[in-house]
């Protein structure tokens, strides 16, 4: 288990982390999600023991990471943003630095071929790092991480720079990682996060803003739905009776031509106006052409809790 507790982090005046707190549980996948310039890289160098913060702590399976660094290290492995390679090593050598570097006991054999065999890169073993592709690059990134059989992996924006196939492998061999491994992801691409991670944590300037499964971030920002209707019939006449409905807060006409108009009707949680909808429509001797409803996805809650520098929290 890892324990973040409390941790602040400055830069002079800048405070890149503000009192930071979350845990991540055996055996799950956590996204820690965030703009660009939100505190993920520095609370990930902390997590690792690269540096440490100005105040709070952080325990791995009860070690502190800054007292007992050379415990906390064994059971953790790190893939940062820039994996740490070596470009005039073939891949063999590098891993079996690596193995020495962290004074690996298992068998050096047959721990870097299983180590290979799952990050796929069992044919480029020979291979000089420098001639590989950046997608091969990142699996040995990932490959350093797995010496030694760590409890937790930190990954650290690990599909940037991967077209979409690589992304696609990636993102499966972190399901596949997840299976043996708490995993730490962090990323800006909610689509990465959605895909394999079990609970997210949303950090915007250096404050957590969410903390929860997704489904849960989903239902709390459900207070408001969207009905898109097109009809056929007069304009204004129809966005006036749309007015009038209870439950409905705003009325928007996003498109008009040739006597069809397309409304967004913001409606509160609790209402359904779809009937109301139809019946207004047919009283005003229009014509439903089209008409469906939406909750807010991820991206327009992840939106909303970074626009306003994390002044909105959800735990």
């Amino acid at each position: 288990m890892v324990e973040v507790k409390n941790i602040t982090k400055k830069y002079g005046p800048h405070k890149a982390l503000d009192d930071v707190s979350f845990s991540v549980n055996d055996g799950e996948i956590l996204g820690f999600l965030g703009p660009n310039g939100a505190g993920k890289s520095t609370a990930m160098n902390i997590i690792t023991g690269y540096i440490c913060a100005n105040s709070g702590n952080v325990l791995v399976d009860g070690c502190d990471v800054c007292e007992q660094p050379q415990k906390v290290r064994k059971e953790l492995g790190y893939l940062p943003e820039i994996p740490p390679l070596y470009p005039d090593m073939t891949v063999n050598e590098y891993l079996y630095f690596v193995y020495d570097l962290k004074k690996c006991k298992l068998p050096k054999l047959s721990h870097l071929k299983d180590i290979c065999s799952l990050t796929g890169i069992e044919d480029v073993r020979n291979r000089l790092i420098k001639n590989l592709s950046k997608g091969y690059k990142q699996r040995v990134g990932f490959a350093q991480a797995l010496v030694g059989d760590p409890k937790t992996l930190i990954l650290d924006e690990p599909t940037v720079g991967l077209d979409p196939k690589q992304i696609i492998e990636v993102r499966t061999l972190i399901k596949k990682l997840g299976k043996r491994h708490t995993v730490i992801l962090s990323s800006h691409i909610l689509t990465e996060i959605q895909a394999v991670c079990d609970r997210i944590v949303v950090i915007d300037h250096g404050r957590i803003v969410a903390d929860d499964t997704e489904d849960n971030i989903l239902s709390r920002f459900d207070e408001q739905r969207n009905v898109y209707v097109t009809v056929e019939g007069d304009k204004q006449l129809l966005r006036t009776e749309f007015e009038k409905l209870g439950g409905v807060e705003k009325v928007s006409c996003t498109k008009s031509k040739e006597g069809v108009s397309s409304f967004v009707l913001r409606t509160d949680k609790d209402t359904d106006v779809r009937r109301a909808v139809f019946e207004t429509a047919a009283g005003s001797n229009a014509v439903i052409l089209e008409m469906r409803t939406s909750k807010p996805t991820l991206e327009e809650i992840f939106i909303k809790l970074t626009e306003n520098g994390g002044q909105e929290e959800v735990h």
